[in-house]
């Protein structure tokens, strides 16, 4: 029996030249002796022929456009159309795949046929320390209500290529900026199965660099906000309410929409009066600390907010 085909969708907006080379380089270096493919989809940008990496034996490289919503969400379901692996990975554009990480994660989902994403754990690089997070072994719709879950990281989602073009869908380009869109997609996803994931650090996640969405507050708050909209079953869970109103919140609070932030900080508080964020949010709208300190301090932990 051949062994499953892999694509790599690494969707990128430029700017990050060496940062993507090392990616490529990490799929690239993958242990996993079946075919994998890397599609490089360039936003808005210059296409970059990439004609100084070495392709190695059973793997390919291609570059293409973003011909669909300009942003992340078009840029990877480009990569995800123009794909020709039975599976479909992401990759962002400046983090790393440890070498084993394609082999391990098809091993997983060879014993779990009923796993609709397969995800790792992470490597978190920040502030010049490594924090390692451990991904849940497995988790369900349920289970996204209540947390984002971040240790599922996107770059380390694995699904299967008919899935995407199937029952569960393409990447949701209707999210504003396409913030919030890997969140999006584990709730639709886990509408058809669960998530599983290996143990030990398969990605390499790098936050010690400034993220496309840091100090874009607004979208943040409207890409959450779409998401509540659109699975209203996250109100009837009251942890994962409080959480996601205050993290509207705490956007909002930094885009200066001060009105707004204390209204989904109020939502966030009735839901559970301890939601840190909730407080965090109203101290940043009362201008009792800084919000980007407050953003560096809990980042500087291997965590967002």
């Amino acid at each position: 029996m051949s062994q499953p085909t892999v694509t790599c969708v690494i969707a990128t907006r430029g700017g990050r030249e060496d940062l993507l080379r090392r990616a490529i380089r990490s799929v690239m270096a993958q242990d996993y002796q079946g075919t994998i493919e890397t599609v490089v989809v360039f936003d808005r940008v210059e296409v970059d022929p990439l004609d100084d990496v070495i392709v190695l034996p059973g793997r390919s490289l291609r570059t293409i456009t973003n011909d669909r919503t300009p942003g992340l969400a078009g840029g990877r379901n480009t990569g995800i159309l123009a794909a020709t692996g039975d599976l479909v990975a992401f990759c962002d554009d400046d983090d790393e795949w440890r070498p084993t990480k394609t082999r391990r994660q098809l091993h997983l989902l060879a014993d779990n046929p009923d796993a609709v994403l397969v995800a790792a754990s992470i490597e978190v690089i920040t502030g010049g320390q490594s924090i390692v997070r451990t991904a849940p072994a497995r988790a369900e719709h349920a289970d996204f209500l209540t947390s984002r879950i971040t240790e599922y990281h996107p770059s380390g989602f694995m699904l299967r290529r008919e899935d995407l073009l199937g029952p569960v869908g393409l990447v949701d380009e209707l999210v504003p900026g396409s913030f919030g869109e890997d969140y999006e997609l584990l709730l639709r996803a886990t509408n058809h199965g669960p998530v599983v994931a290996c143990d030990g650090p398969l990605v390499v996640v790098h936050w010690d660099r400034p993220s496309f969405f840091t100090s874009k507050w607004q979208t943040n708050a409207d890409g959450l906000a779409y998401i509540v909209g659109k699975y209203p079953e996250i109100r009837d869970d009251r942890t994962g309410l409080a959480r996601i109103a205050g993290q509207i919140a705490f956007a909002c609070a930094l885009a200066g929409n001060h009105k707004v932030a204390r209204r989904w900080a109020a939502t966030s508080l009735r839901a559970k009066a301890s939601s840190l964020r909730a407080w965090g949010a109203l101290a940043v709208s009362s201008r009792v600390v800084s919000g980007p300190w407050l953003v560096r301090t809990v980042n500087a932990h291997g965590k967002g907010l």
